[in-house]
Order: structure tokens, then C-alpha cells, then sequence
């Protein structure tokens, strides 16, 4: 597989796949954070996802992209053309195995998201957000997290089905009563990861 693989850095509003375009490659995300999104005919965008390391880019055996991803953050892939990885699936069960296993993880996660969007109250929106990149952007272990967000309060507005005013309102909260911490609008640090998801709902 190395044979066949380069890594790529890419900056934050980079375009790596379009929707409805042919699949030329897939790639692993090494580091970062990737925004997938779909767009209504009169223009609307919604954000239907968002992907870190290690998450597979691409719809293994798609002709086209079902969605366009677009770098949120300074973000390092790991591309492969597709024929080789084709081929080397179908020569090596043990890849096609873990790539099946990172598929259903995916798709468990999205049914969790779907229930964040459609059951949870703007509150417990924002802190499941902050608690997904909490747990995906920092891999230290203990409760204390820091990270910088990856998309801007529009971004996460679209994301959260909310207006931007409420994102701001409820992030105003979490940081009034010390659940988070900003500074600079966008680096936040988690004094507590428990109080976080207790507030997630």
C-alpha cells in the first residue's frame, strides 16, 4: 500500500472532494479535521458530517462522490488511487475486514448524530458538539481537554440546526458557568470532560 500512497497537506477551505464528481482516489485523514456537506439546488448548504483521524475519505466503490469535503482545519491525507486500493482489497481480506469495521463505526456515530439533531435541546447541542471534538482533537487521557474549534459559529450553526445567535448564546452559558473555557474566540479548554457530557444530554 505505501507503494501506491502520498500524503498531502492541505489548508483550511480546500476543496478535496466534490459532490457528484468521479472518484479518482480515496485517502486516510492523518491529521485535522474534514467538513462533509451537501448542496440544495437553490443553494442552501447543510453540514453532514465532520471526519478526524483516522477516518476513511471516500465511498469505497462509488462512482462519484455522494458529498463535498472541504478541509475545516490545516489537514494532512493520506491519498491512494482508487484502482490500487480496489485491488488491494480484493486481495487482502484482513484490509477489506478493518475498512467494513471503520464504515459501521461511522455509520453508528451518524445514528447518534441524528438524535442530537433531532431529540436534543440547543444546550445539549452545543455541548455534544464541543464534546465531539473534544474527544477527537485531544487524545490525552485524564479530564482536562484544549483544542481550537475547526469551523467558524456559521459552521457550527449549520451543523446544530441552529441560528448563530443561539450557538453564540449557549456558548456564553457553558463558559459562564465554567464548563468551558475561550479565549480568542476560538481555543477552548475543558476543565472538566465529565461535566461536558453531563451536559450533552
Amino acid at each position: 500500500l505505501a507503494k501506491s500512497t502520498h500524503v498531502v497537506r492541505n489548508q483550511p477551505g480546500t476543496e478535496l472532494a466534490a459532490e457528484a464528481m468521479p472518484v479518482q482516489s480515496y485517502a486516510n485523514v492523518m491529521r485535522g479535521v474534514v467538513k462533509l456537506s451537501k448542496v440544495l439546488e437553490d443553494g442552501r448548504q447543510q453540514i453532514v458530517g465532520l471526519q478526524f483521524a483516522p477516518d476513511f475519505l471516500g465511498r469505497l466503490y462509488g462512482k462519484e462522490s455522494a458529498v463535498t469535503a472541504e478541509a475545516a482545519s490545516e489537514v494532512d491525507l493520506c491519498r491512494v488511487p482508487r484502482a490500487a486500493l480496489e485491488k488491494l482489497i480484493a486481495d487482502n481480506p484482513a484490509l477489506e475486514h478493518r475498512l467494513m469495521q471503520q464504515t459501521l463505526r461511522e455509520l453508528d456515530e451518524a445514528r447518534e448524530w441524528m438524535v442530537t439533531l433531532g431529540r436534543k435541546t440547543a444546550s445539549e447541542k452545543v455541548a455534544s458538539f464541543l464534546y465531539l471534538i473534544a474527544t477527537h482533537l485531544d487524545p490525552t487521557t485524564g479530564d482536562r481537554r484544549a483544542f481550537d474549534l475547526p469551523l467558524t459559529r456559521s459552521d457550527i450553526a449549520d451543523f446544530l440546526g441552529l441560528t448563530i445567535e443561539t450557538v453564540s448564546r449557549q456558548l456564553s452559558k457553558l463558559r459562564a458557568e465554567r464548563i468551558v473555557e475561550i479565549t480568542n474566540n476560538r481555543h477552548v479548554e475543558v476543565p472538566n470532560l465529565g461535566r461536558l457530557k453531563a451536559r450533552c444530554g
